[in-house]
């Protein structure tokens, strides 16, 4: 049996990459701290949200049983201690959480980089120093792990969240730790996420895109237009190009708005839209979107608070040195 919590994990934030990762584009990932879990029993918090409780217990009962089907099938990427977890799950184990459901902010990579600790015997430990054969490592067994929740998965999610350090990612089989420098960024600058009151379905949308890149044309903007905007984005926040970065920025939101319809909620395209032509701000998807958050950049904070003040805005602190970002 578990005799202590594990660790605390917090959820991530796929600044870039969306979609795009996916046809192996880069990515930047960085932790949000704002939301966290941790495995813990119902028996042991008095203040406990019972209903939550229960409802995680049972669908960590249903995940034990596709983990112990990787097992005995011999495909498991990781010593998994199913026995142990099994155990756990019937004396009501769960996932306290406050990281909320299909919202693009990695509630199943928390719990999947919490379960990794837990139960993987010699697990490899989760710290900045890693060097980078184990974090290709411990992405292609996240990516195992998670596929579970999502259909598909690149492993990054449970990898930030388990590192806890932002990362960026050049390919499939280059992932290292990088640092976004606070002090070349306009410091009226800032970037936000919009709640849009309802969380989304990554599955779903998830095949939409993947059926898309079966036809030629779509594949060819996705290749030609959407991963050079997206690369370029990367490249020019970290080396702190400001002008450059919401040039391309623009450019990107506009692809997304005009490309992947079903993933922005219906009532925030105008949202959307006004940015696009006021310049004041620009979205783009928080994960696979069709509802949860959406990522919002600005290089007047103050402006786009006042043009979006009657949505739920929250500032996301992303500049952070590379020995500070924790």
């Amino acid at each position: 049996m578990m005799k202590n919590k594990t660790g605390i994990f917090y959820a991530k934030i796929l600044l870039f990459g969306e979609y795009s990762i996916l046809c192996d584009s880069m990515g930047l990932t960085i932790p949000y701290t704002h939301f966290r879990g941790e495995l813990s029993f119902i028996k042991q918090d008095k203040y406990t949200d019972y209903d939550f409780a229960v409802s995680s217990n049972r669908l960590l009962k249903e995940y034990a049983a596709y983990l112990r089907n990787l097992k005995e099938n011999g495909t498991l990427l990781c010593d998994f201690d199913v026995d142990a977890f099994e155990k756990d799950i019937a004396e009501s184990l769960y996932f306290e959480s406050s990281i909320p459901q299909g919202y693009g902010v990695g509630s199943s990579g928390a719990l999947v980089a919490a379960l990794y600790e837990r139960y993987v015997t010699d697990h490899i430990p989760g710290n900045r120093r890693l060097p980078k054969h184990d974090v290709l490592k411990l992405r292609e067994i996240f990516s195992q792990m998670e596929t579970y929740f999502h259909g598909t998965s690149s492993g990054m999610d449970p990898l930030n969240c388990y590192i806890k350090h932002p990362l960026l990612i050049h390919n499939r089989k280059d992932v290292c730790m990088v640092g976004i420098p606070r002090n070349k960024h306009d410091k009226k600058g800032a970037i936000f996420l919009i709640n849009t009151g309802s969380p989304g379905k990554t599955g779903p949308l998830v095949n939409i895109f993947l059926d898309r890149c079966k036809l030629d044309d779509f594949m060819t903007r996705v290749r030609e237009e959407m991963i050079p905007l997206n690369d370029a984005c990367i490249k020019s926040l970290i080396k702190g190009e400001t002008r450059r970065f919401f040039d391309t920025l623009r450019d990107l939101s506009r692809f997304l708005y005009d490309n992947l319809e079903p993933m922005i909620p219906e009532a925030f395209r105008k949202i959307w839209q006004y940015g696009l032509e006021t310049h004041s701000y620009y979205l783009k998807l928080c994960g696979s979107g069709g509802g949860g958050f959406l990522l919002g950049f600005t290089d007047d904070l103050e402006k786009a608070r006042t043009e979006l003040r009657n949505q739920d805005i929250d500032i996301i602190p992303v500049y952070k040195s590379l020995n500070d970002a924790e």
